[in-house]
């Protein structure tokens, strides 16, 4: 079977909360599954395809990426 993971570089970041079903994709708005802590500063949010579709960008601009898209094993909740 096929892991639904995003195929970004998985640092966590230190002192990033769990990611909880009120976090939401900047695409989309369906649930988010990895946050970016971006270099410059900030973050974004993103659910399991965006993250997918945009990992190349986002391993450029992340300082540290949170991914939790192991909670979607089974699911088809994203986005």
């Amino acid at each position: 079977m096929k892991r639904n993971e995003a195929d970004v570089t998985t640092a966590v970041a230190p002192n990033s909360a769990a990611l909880t079903a009120t976090d939401r994709c900047d695409r989309c708005g369906a649930q988010a599954y990895l946050r970016v802590e971006l270099s410059s500063g900030g973050e974004l949010l993103f659910c399991a395809h965006h993250a997918r579709q945009h990992g190349d960008a986002l391993k450029e601009v992340a300082s540290h990426v949170q991914d939790e898209t192991h909670k979607l094993s089974g699911s088809s909740n994203e986005g």
